[in-house]
């Protein structure tokens, strides 16, 4: 299968653009990343930004649907002309689609009568500048009901880290703790900056995250994010200090470390995702506001 960009999407016009950290995946890398996502024909998928469609068409060529978000008005209109009929371009900034809109897509509209034969999946290679953000809003989708068995994701070399690091390391933080709450990372590849054009200054990686219920679930799943991200705005401290952080929280650390049976002298980046849990169930909801 020849996985290069269409004539029509390799025109002098649809250049890379450096607002929307544009870094398009050489036709060698799009074949490993084929492999490592192996698309089966009972499968749909939302990828997130295809830029000229070198994923997007073998992705369509094997898998049931592919629902494409291109934030890039010029690359947007370009795909959906030589895309296959399975193909449904949509123009806009992932970031900015609701929930309720994916019901309305033509190529998702049915899915969730055909739950039972039709697997979805997620697919992207995310800009630098965006990569958190994406996750945590596929993770909130996952968590307000959207069916999504996978995402495999390319990103910066440092936020895999973050995706994948073990507790008690330096890598570990808001990211692992809140993504790994609701899926389970691995890493599947590492690509070097000669493996896109134009070349990036730093090296990638190819996350797969599998969703999952929450383990273990939480009360208030916005508190847990509000005590996680205060604490981890003064890591070097001890917990006993970086809970005071948490707006309204003041004079209640120390109790709320008590109620969960932790130790105050310990640092943010100790504590498992359970602990965290544990420790964001002994607070009053008010201090999330």
């Amino acid at each position: 299968m020849n996985l290069r960009s269409p004539r029509s999407l390799r025109s002098p016009r649809l250049v890379s653009r450096k607002r929307f950290g544009q870094h398009f995946l050489e036709p060698a890398w799009v074949e490993k990343l084929i492999r490592a996502i192996d698309p089966r024909p009972d499968e749909a998928f939302l990828e997130i930004g295809p830029g000229r469609g070198a994923l997007t068409l073998p992705l369509a060529a094997r898998a049931k649907s592919v629902v494409a978000f291109e934030i890039d008005r010029d690359l947007a209109p370009a795909l959906a002309a030589i895309a296959p009929p399975n193909v449904e371009v949509v123009e806009g900034d992932f970031l900015d689609v609701p929930l309720s809109r994916l019901s309305r897509l033509s190529r998702l509209s049915t899915l969730d009568s055909r739950l039972s034969t039709t697997r979805l999946r997620a697919v992207g290679n995310l800009p630098y500048n965006v990569g958190s953000p994406i996750l945590f809003k596929l993770v909130d989708w996952y968590r307000s009901g959207l069916p999504l068995a996978d995402a495999t994701v390319m990103l910066q070399r440092e936020v895999a880290d973050r995706l994948t690091a073990a507790v008690g390391t330096r890598d570990y933080g808001v990211l692992t703790i809140l993504v790994g709450h609701r899926a389970s990372a691995e890493r599947l590849l590492t690509l070097p900056p000669g493996a896109f054009r134009p070349a990036p200054k730093v090296h990638s990686a190819v996350v797969r995250l599998r969703f999952h219920p929450p383990e273990p679930e939480a009360q208030d799943e916005t508190l847990l994010a509000s005590v996680v991200k205060a604490a981890f705005t003064r890591r070097r401290k001890t917990l006993a200090n970086a809970l005071l952080a948490l707006p309204g929280a003041a004079h209640q650390p120390a109790d709320a470390l008590r109620r969960a049976g932790l130790d105050g002298g310990r640092r943010p980046e100790t504590l498992t995702i359970a602990e965290w849990v544990r420790l964001a169930d002994v607070y009053p909801s008010s201090s999330a506001s």
